[in-house]
């Protein structure tokens, strides 16, 4: 008579690997940092090289289409560099304005047409056309920016300012060249240039 052995179930508990792959997806999620869509982008020229930008002490000043924008790294920066530019131009911002411009991504207006920048939504900010911030030797509010950012700097962290060019490799060399004169006018002749990478030929 033969003795018939009893089946044993091969399903397995699952419920360990869902909570490690819930955990990773979590963690993923809340480590990870969204990336900040750029008011004007730009397609910059490549090249064999890329340094890492420093995280502060930093204003970069994008250039496309003709225009100049603007961007400070560092809240407190940013806010007394609003401030400076604010008495230079005898101009008020509320605290509500002040909040919104810490934290706003790189700006491309004159600075009396900030605030109504600072009023919309930042969804709609970035279907808005900026006319650029002004450069001209009549109206240089580029200048003061830098130079503003710069006193801001020093006076906040100790520190000079770090100054970078993001342009786009279609653009005309005057507009980059007449940004990088208001630099050299402020005796300012070590600055970085942002590029794409791209790999080294064979």
């Amino acid at each position: 008579m033969a003795i018939k052995m009893k089946k044993k179930s091969t399903s397995t508990d699952m419920t360990a690997m869902c909570d490690v792959a819930f955990l990773l997806l979590t963690f993923f999620i809340l480590t990870a940092t969204a990336k900040v869509p750029e008011v004007m982008p730009v397609d910059t020229p490549a090249s064999t090289v890329q340094t890492k930008l420093p995280e502060k002490d930093l204003a970069t000043l994008t250039v496309g289409k003709g225009k100049v924008f603007f961007d400070i790294k560092g809240k407190d920066v940013r806010l007394r560099t609003l401030e400076l530019m604010a008495q230079k131009y005898n101009l008020t911002f509320s605290k509500d304005d002040e909040k919104k411009f810490a934290i706003m991504e790189s700006f491309g207006v004159p600075v009396q047409s900030l605030k109504q920048i600072l009023d919309m939504k930042p969804s709609d900010r970035k279907n808005v056309q900026q006319p650029g911030i002004p450069k001209d030797s009549l109206d240089n509010q580029l200048a003061d920016w830098v130079q503003n950012a710069r006193i801001a700097n020093i006076e906040l962290h100790d520190k000079e300012l770090q100054l970078a060019i993001k342009g786009d490799a279609k653009e005309e060399y005057p507009i980059i060249k007449r940004v990088m004169d208001i630099l050299q006018d402020q005796k300012i002749n070590s600055f970085s240039l942002v590029t794409g990478l791209r790999g080294k030929e064979k």
